[in-house]
């Protein structure tokens, strides 16, 4: 089938299977260009194929959760991409089990808004990757942990979680990046993280430092550069992944209205979710997703990253973070932090070794 555009909007309703939710979600997507195109395929491993007219033609696929007056459109992603998206692929409509497509793109990394210290804006080119929609839950996070304990490895922290359907916490770096590579084996993927630079011994015990094999095809941490494009879900120069203000009907974090004037509160812990003891996490999914459909890109528990965490950053093409430091970065905020944690550009580091009950993570995959 050949479906031809010129100067109009193609939209497309794909019914998507990745989120959380008793129902599926509906996610509408359209593609606007000044020149004809043709769509020559709607391959198997669910991307679509294109031809453009002219070269150098930009395009701009967007994406809606819902077809209205007023419907709320954001940037998925323009193509072609300089230097990286040169096949015509658009976009990935059948990622793995429980992760959502993140497409390659150059993004403006850092704060445009609050002039952050430690997050001076910078050109960054992200290649495509998968990223879990959510952050790994406590009952996603024990059976695998129980395999890899059945099968040679060692945590520091066996993890804990307030309840199965809310994240995983107390567990550190190290424990993430093992957990990671117990998930790879599990699924028939190879393992990214090795005890040694040949990557012959797959990283399973011990707290030193792991290699990286980043062409492997495994579960792996996302880098603080695929993290930050992933929050942003496509919006630019917004603080947080939904738009410039915050409240608790958006996020789990503690409000200060006083301290931030983006906070809209109310102040102290969401309400929703401060009772029966900390740590107050609360339901993965719980809150409404970005433009990608990833949800808690913002609050709930910290996300451990890859990347050690250096100032300034790295921008340029997939960075991989600083050569060596003393903390690993940590992104996101957390139902125990001000709003100013939860921007997209927010960044924190701590001891790799640190557990505590608001951190957590979510994996990334290569495409």
């Amino acid at each position: 089938m050949k479906i031809t555009i010129q100067n109009f909007f193609l939209t497309l309703a794909l019914l998507s299977g990745i989120y959380p939710a008793a129902a599926q979600d509906t996610r509408f997507f359209r593609i606007a260009g000044p020149a004809t195109t043709t769509i020559t395929a709607f391959r198997p491993d669910g991307s679509m194929v294109w031809s453009n007219a002219e070269p150098g033609t930009n395009y701009i696929v967007q994406t809606a959760l819902s077809l209205s007056e007023g419907t709320n459109w954001t940037d998925y992603v323009q193509l072609p991409v300089a230097n990286r998206v040169n096949t015509n692929q658009l976009v990935d409509f059948n990622p793995p089990g429980g992760m959502v497509f993140i497409p390659a793109g150059i993004f403006t990394m850092g704060d445009v808004l609050d002039n952050e210290s430690d997050a001076k804006p910078t050109n960054t080119i992200v290649s495509a990757f998968y990223l879990d929609a959510n952050l790994v839950s406590y009952w996603q996070w024990q059976p695998v942990y129980g395999w890899a304990t059945n099968n040679g490895y060692s945590f520091a922290n066996a993890g804990s979680g307030r309840d199965t359907n809310q994240p995983v916490q107390t567990i550190d770096w190290y424990d993430a990046i093992k957990w990671c590579n117990a998930r790879s084996q599990m699924a028939g993927l190879t393992p990214v993280y090795y005890a040694d630079a040949a990557f012959t011994q797959i990283f399973t015990n011990g707290e030193s430092i792991p290699f990286a094999n980043w062409t492997n095809n495994g579960y792996r941490l996302p880098t603080e550069a695929e993290w930050e494009k992933a929050a942003r879900g496509g919006l630019i120069g917004q603080r947080f992944p939904w738009g410039d203000t915050i409240s608790e009907t958006q996020a789990n974090y503690y409000g200060n209205t006083v301290l931030d004037s983006y906070d809209s509160g109310p102040n102290g812990y969401n309400a929703a979710f401060s009772s029966g003891g900390k740590p107050y996490t609360s339901p993965v999914g719980y809150f409404m997703p970005n433009g990608y459909g990833l949800y808690d890109m913002a609050g709930n528990v910290f996300e451990w990253c890859w990347d050690w965490y250096g100032t300034p950053y790295a921008g340029g093409t997939d960075p991989h973070g600083a050569d060596l430091e003393t903390y690993r970065v940590i992104r996101g905020g957390a139902w125990n932090g001000y709003a100013g944690n939860d921007r997209c550009s927010g960044r924190a580091g701590d001891y790799p070794f640190a557990a505590n009950g608001y951190y957590g993570f979510r994996c990334a995959r290569d495409f």
